[in-house]
């Protein structure tokens, strides 16, 4: 099987109907008690109140905590340098969002500096990559569920983030490219960054489809449908560490459209750091109560040694853990 190292490369309604004139100066503010109302319990609409998702994240008025309901239609992603809640209504397709990369590849959503704590709900995407959160912002406490994204590069890549949670999101086909590529899920910890990656819960999503090879996309490399990882001991060796987070629950059924070039597996762990003397930065994870049964390559681990240090564990298909205790797989 070929490396993954690349994989560190890349990397519905909401029940609710609205009718009426809203501007920027009268948003929906939701109390129904008659008592103070909180700055956080303030509702905004996209293209209603802001004519973009973008604007509306950027105005001095939308505050930490606020909501942004957009749509129904198609509307372009946005930079995330707020902590806001941000809901589809009715089919709201993201299409279009900032520019990453030397390619010109399209996101729908990047989360840095000052989104902590933010959702993403009720959305669907078909842009490069949907949501992106690299670099040197560490970003914690995001929660994306029930969204959907069809044939992206990478529909979810975290790096140096703790305290995603990632639930019950569809993700259908992937895709390589000349940034590699061909992800559902990826959540790693970058080189020269140091700190801790911790407490993501990635479960009771739906990865499935067709891994869409192209043809100048290289062939070093394997897609897969979940990925946790650590790239490169280079600085602050001695803090570097993935634990404690859980994938269970999800169901991977992807198939590679050409193998002999680039094939996929279900879930991989890979550590480029590990060390012989230095030992593993990968530990204490659960992977349990997954159904990889749709995938021929099922669970790849880099190095092997991994599977003594994590609780791999009552999943269908490629299982390895034989039936370890509940309350070690579980947040």
């Amino acid at each position: 099987m070929k490396n993954l190292s690349v994989l560190v490369v890349l990397i519905f309604a909401f029940g609710i109907f609205f009718s009426g004139c809203q501007n920027e100066n009268n948003p929906v503010e939701n109390d129904l008690s008659g008592g103070n109302l909180s700055k956080k319990d303030i509702t905004w609409y996209v293209p209603d109140n802001f004519s973009t998702i973008q604007e509306a994240i950027n105005s001095p008025s939308v505050l930490d905590g606020n909501t942004i309901i957009v749509g129904p239609g198609n509307f372009k992603g946005a930079n995330v340098t707020k902590n806001v809640n941000i809901k589809g209504i009715g089919s709201t397709v993201i299409n279009d969002g900032p520019y990453y990369g030397a390619f010109g590849y399209k996101i729908g959503f990047r989360f840095t500096t000052g989104s902590d704590g933010s959702t993403l709900s009720n959305l669907s995407f078909s842009t490069d990559f949907g949501v992106l959160s690299v670099g040197y912002a560490t970003v914690k406490n995001v929660t994306i569920t029930h969204c959907e994204f069809i044939n992206s590069i990478a529909a979810i890549n975290i790096s140096n983030g703790s305290g995603w949670n990632i639930q019950q999101n569809n993700i259908i086909d992937v895709r390589t490219s000349l940034a590699a590529g061909g992800i559902g899920i990826l959540i790693w910890l970058g080189d020269a960054l140091g700190g801790t990656v911790q407490d993501n819960v990635i479960s009771h999503n739906t990865i499935s489809g067709t891994l869409h090879v192209a043809p100048d996309g290289g062939n070093w490399y394997i897609g897969c449908g979940i990925a946790l990882g650590v790239e490169s001991r280079t600085v602050y060796p001695e803090v570097k560490a993935l634990t404690k987070n859980y994938v269970t629950h999800n169901s991977i059924s992807l198939v590679s459209d050409n193998s002999s070039q680039i094939d996929v597996c279900a879930f991989s762990l890979f550590d480029l750091t590990y060390d012989i003397i230095l030992g593993v930065s990968i530990f204490d994870n659960s992977i349990a109560y997954n159904d990889f049964r749709g995938t021929i390559n099922q669970i790849l681990l880099m190095p092997e040694e991994l599977e003594d240090h994590n609780y791999i564990s009552r999943n269908l298909g490629d299982n390895r853990g034989h039936g370890l205790h509940p309350i070690l797989l579980m947040p």
